[in-house]
């Protein structure tokens, strides 16, 4: 396991060690997307991290898959932020904020009655979208997706813009960088698909055009953070959230070219459907790896000793780990003794109080003693 726990640099991101911290929703946001006071403690608790990727932050009002999500548009939300990176920071770690768009995903009632956004309108899935709901009951449950519609040009521009503002904001609240979520079949995932991106402008048809939305975005935030200090996620063959890509080789060999000279802090890569047990890891790194050789993250599915041998071989600089951190606070020291390793509680994912949130025990004093010495 010593590989894990060798410094590294992604771009300008200087990591104590190879394990991230991956960006997992926990809805727990006021209904202005203000981030909940106990967020400082939750993230700090897992500040040993050699980086944290936050849950993913809404860039707008017209940005919501799941209700109580957090958000980097306002005053009042960038502050409720600070105080978290500030509380992160005075533990040691690292964080970046994840900036999120879900587009289609989403419903009228989590954009107060507005039709959801899309590349083109297409609805034929509704019933295959991820969008969730905090009920009066306080149950937290899935909900109806809303039909959306064909985004113009005007509001494509205002997305680029929103994205930007978020990462002015991220600056502001002391993030140590931003990271743009082109995953799991959220607005630029969406953008990316050829059956879900139906455009005939120049954002849509070849795979260069219809990767124009995310090449903007990445434009736009480089005016406010150095491009050394933004990562990117992208999950090629993931299923999650009906992307429907049906030659995603073609679509993200295009991007993979356009990656090796960008610049960017880090490639984050997810394996969304080792989720669902059929792993897609051995399918995307020869994507990449013979054209982008820049600083890649992995992520989904990886145990501690799957990382370590990633990491020893090179195959990637660091393993980003999202259940394991969310029941594991202390997760790096337990990493290094070989556990035990806590599973999440079937309660407290999303939304609700501090139960299933502040409440995973670290190591005892002598495990964590005899970790801290290995």
């Amino acid at each position: 396991m010593a590989g894990l726990f060798h410094s590294t640099a992604l771009g300008d991101l200087s990591l104590k060690n190879r394990i991230v911290m991956a960006p997992m929703t926990r809805s727990r946001a006021d209904e202005r997307g203000v981030i909940n006071p106990s967020a400082s403690e939750y993230y700090a608790a897992r500040a040993s991290a050699g980086l944290i990727v936050t849950e993913g932050v809404n860039v707008g009002p017209m940005s919501r898959a799941f209700d109580r999500t957090p958000g980097l548009w306002t005053e009042e939300q960038t502050e409720g932020w600070k105080a978290v990176v500030d509380r992160i920071h005075e533990e040691g770690g690292r964080v970046v904020a994840q900036l999120w768009h879900a587009g289609r995903a989403s419903a009228r009632g989590l954009l107060s009655d507005k039709q959801p956004l899309s590349p083109s309108g297409v609805n034929d899935d509704l019933d295959r979208l991820q969008v969730w709901a905090l009920l009066a009951n306080d149950a937290y449950v899935r909900i109806a997706a809303t039909s959306s519609r064909a985004m113009t040009p005007a509001e494509i521009r205002g997305v680029v813009s929103e994205f930007r503002l978020a990462a002015a904001n991220a600056v502001r609240a002391g993030f140590d960088g931003v990271e743009i979520h082109g995953a799991n079949g959220y607005l630029i995932h969406q953008f990316l698909s050829p059956t879900i991106n139906l455009r005939t402008d120049e954002y849509g048809g070849s795979a260069e055009r219809r990767s124009r939305l995310l090449l903007e975005i990445v434009a736009a935030i480089s005016d406010v953070v150095p491009r050394s200090r933004i990562g990117l996620r992208l999950s090629p063959f993931a299923d999650y959230n009906s992307v429907r890509d049906p030659k995603p080789e073609d679509t993200y060999r295009q991007l993979a070219h356009w990656l090796g000279t960008a610049g960017l802090a880090y490639l984050h890569l997810a394996d969304t459907n080792a989720w669902t047990g059929a792993p897609d890891y051995k399918r995307m790194l020869p994507i990449f790896r013979g054209l982008y050789r820049g600083p890649l993250i992995v992520n989904a599915g990886i145990t501690p000793e799957h990382a370590a041998r990633i990491v020893d071989s090179g195959e990637a600089d660091a393993v980003a780990f999202g259940r394991l951190f969310l029941a594991n606070p202390d997760l790096p020291a337990r990493i290094r003794v070989g556990g035990p390793y806590s599973s999440p509680q079937p309660f407290g994912i999303y939304g609700g109080t501090d139960s299933g949130y502040l409440d995973y025990p670290t190591l005892d004093t002598g495990s964590r003693e005899a970790a801290e010495r290995a």
